[in-house]
Order: structure tokens, then sequence, then C-alpha cells
């Protein structure tokens, strides 16, 4: 996890004003200043040529819409934008390194009205184990009130909500179904829909965007880790799933939400994309993230997926396995304070140097549930909310193959893609 380096907020936010002031966003690319013999580059709307350009960093865009205004924002740790440090006196010595401000941080800076932050899963600062009850509190930089919502409610209450003109949704997705920020961003759509109140979308990469894939959400299964009826995979951005949600009337009773994207730069759904923060605290690296669609089944069995080390979702394993050459055991850690197994050694399948997926692997479960003992329970109560039916469950248990379960998928995919179409803003 990267420490955002406060020390320079001050001078990043000073200087973005002082461009607002003078109107140059237009026509001149960056400020520099010079301290302690180092140069900050505050670069307005590009942080470098060609590079993906997100809706947070392209502030010029969005600040004067929020200007005078009482706002209200859902973040969290990966709400940031990305500046550059110069350093070095000489010419020859002038080295840039790359640092990040919070958007909740920069904002206050420059005289936006912030009057509360809505946290999601995880927590504001993104500390809090997976599925951990989260209470409201007080931001301890900021002096702002956090309302939570993965605690007592999940939708904003029209109460926290009164007074706000504008909330700004800005928090890095995955591109998994049940990764939990979209049905946040659901949620907060649709009380904003029912009181009139718009929202702005800060748009981001998805890391996972390049493929579709995985079991289609039967409805009857709806619940906070699968909302829609989309694959386990949905290969879109969260402002371009945002306008899916409002198209397709996903919201309760149809409402619509007045909703604003700011797009990305330089972006296509095939793009790479390492994300600077990890999103969440058992997703540390890129490895995991492009992992995690097809590992998180195990989240509803009783197989460690790699939860209580610092490989969470790059590995899989349970004491009960036969024996290995690779073991490993979880033990309790950021993120994951009581994870399966834990202080038990496991034997297991170390999925570290896998290749980049395109597809929602299934061969890992398949493997995992014939080491499983028969005398044990696979299965978790959670695995169809995970899945999204109940199709699946029985098709492992019935011997199926990879490719035959694969093959029922294909029609919900194709007819999903159908939708997705009509919605997309990046080729």
């Amino acid at each position: 996890m990267l420490s955002f380096k406060n020390t320079y907020f001050f001078l990043v936010s000073k200087l973005l004003m002082f461009v607002f002031i003078l109107g140059l966003t237009s026509c001149k690319e960056s400020q520099e200043k010079t301290q302690n013999g180092e140069k900050l580059t505050i670069n307005i709307s590009e942080v470098q040529n060609k590079a993906i350009i997100t809706g947070a960093n392209q502030i010029e865009k969005y600040l004067p819409i929020l200007q005078g205004k009482n706002i209200a924002i859902v973040a969290n740790h990966t709400s940031v934008i990305e500046r550059q440090k110069v350093k070095g006196k000489r010419q020859k010595a002038k080295k840039e390194e790359k640092f990040y401000t919070h958007l909740v941080d920069s904002l206050v800076s420059l005289n936006i009205n912030i009057t509360k932050v809505f946290a999601p899963e995880h927590g504001f600062r993104g500390k809090a184990d997976a599925g951990e009850h989260i209470s409201d509190n007080v931001d301890q930089l900021t002096g702002l009130p956090i309302v939570s919502l993965h605690g007592k409610y999940r939708k904003p209450t029209p109460e926290v909500l009164k007074g706000v003109d504008i909330v700004l949704f800005d928090i890095q997705d995955v591109g998994a179904r049940i990764y939990t920020y979209i049905s946040t961003m659901t949620y907060v759509m649709e009380a904003c829909a029912e009181l009139g109140i718009p929202v702005i979308i800060l748009d981001r990469p998805n890391p996972n965007g390049h493929y579709i894939d995985g079991p289609t959400l039967e409805m009857k299964h709806k619940s906070f880790v699968g909302m829609h009826p989309i694959p386990l995979v949905y290969g879109m951005t969260i402002g371009e799933y945002a306008k899916m949600v409002n198209g397709e009337k996903w919201l309760k009773d149809g409402v619509k939400c007045d909703i604003t994207v700011m797009q990305l730069k330089n972006y296509t759904h095939d793009s790479e994309y390492n994300l600077p923060i990890r999103p969440s605290p058992n997703l540390p690296n890129s490895k995991s993230i492009n992992l995690y669609p097809s590992l998180g089944f195990f989240e509803g069995t009783i197989i460690n997926a790699g939860r209580g080390t610092e490989f969470q979702f790059q590995r899989y394993g349970a004491p009960f396995f036969p024996k290995s050459k690779f073991s490993y055991t979880p033990q309790s850690n950021f993120g994951s304070k009581t994870p399966k197994f834990k202080d038990e050694l496991c034997y297991g399948v170390d999925l570290s140097k896998t290749e980049k997926l395109s597809i929602v692997n299934l061969e890992w479960i398949i493997d995992a549930f014939n080491k499983t003992p028969k005398d044990k329970e696979f299965f978790g109560k959670t695995f169809t909310v995970h899945a999204g039916n109940l199709k699946l469950q029985k098709q492992i248990e019935a011997g199926m193959t990879a490719s035959e379960i694969r093959a029922t998928w294909q029609n919900d995919i194709e007819k999903f893609k159908r939708i997705r179409s009509k919605y997309l803003i990046y080729k």
C-alpha cells in the first residue's frame, strides 16, 4: 500500500488554485515551483503523453461544477490524483517521480465545501477486513464526518443526503460482479435519483476490462455481492456500468439518476493498467486482481485462497489436501484477522507465476473439489451468491469439465454483450 505524501499536498493544491484563478487550464499544462532543491510539476490534464488519464486527474473539468455547492463524496483510499515530483537541481540530474494526493484532501484544500464522505466496504482509508461491519466516524486528517455504507445500511438515507447538492463518486473497481464497490454505486445512484441529486462519476480503468466471462447472475440470487443480471466478468469501466444501470432501469422502480461521467483519456478495454494502489486489503498486486474472478469462487467454499498470507488470491490450499512441495500457513494479517485455517499448515497450488487470464478459470475450483475428502462440506452457504446461481455447484458435483461448464454460459454472455454495447464509452 502506497502512503500519500501529504507534505507536498499544500503546495500542490495552491498551485492548482492559482491555475484556475488565472483561467489557464486550457492553454498551460503545468505549473512548477522549487522547494528544497526539488521541483514539483503539477499536470492539470495529463501526467504524461499517451498515458491513461483518470477522471479524477482531470480536475479542471469538474472543479468549476463543484464550486459554491455542498458536496458529498463517495470515496476510499483509491480516490487519488496522480502528481509528479521532479528531483535534482541540475538539468542532467532531473528525475520525475510519481506521487499521489487524496481527492478529498485536495478538494478541501481548494475550498470546495465537502460536507461528508461516504465510505464503502473496507472503509474510507481501506483498512477493514472483507465483510467487516464499519461504523460511522470522523476522518482524523480532515475532520469530515465519514458515513459508512457498509454498516447499519448500504444505501444513503434521505437524512444523510439532506442539504447535499452534488454527490461525487470516485472508487477504483476491478471488474468482477462480486466486488461490492459497484453495488455501493448502485445504491448511491438510487438514493440520489429518488431525491433529484446529480452524481458525478470520476471514471477509472478496469484492470479486467479486456474480457467478458463467467456465469450470469440469476436475479433470485441477488445480493450485495451481485445485484444485476451480468456475467461474473463484465468488461466495463465503472462509468460505463453506471450508464447501463440507468439505461436498463435497474434502479428501484425504474428511477433514473442524473449522472455525469468524467471520461478517461487514452484508454481502451485492451489497455494495460497496473493499479498504483491496492483496491482492497486482499488484492495486493496486478496478479491477484487478474486471478480474483477465478479464485473468488473459493470465498464460498471451505478452501483458503491465500488470505492470511502476502499472496492473497494467488494460491489456494487446505490442511487436508494431499501433501505436496508447495505449502503455506495462513496467519492473521492486514485485511484478514481470521483467515481460513489460521496457523495451520496448508498444502496447495501456487498461481503467482501464471500467465495473464482472459477467461474465468474453473480448473482450480474443480481441482480443489476433487482433493477435498468426501466427509467434508466443500461448498458453503455463500457459494450460490458468489456464483450467482445454483447450477455451478451442481455442475461441479456432477463431474462436468471446465469446458463443459463454460459452454453453458455462452448464450447469456452473448445476450449481455448486446446490452453492454449500448453503453460503452471506450473501444
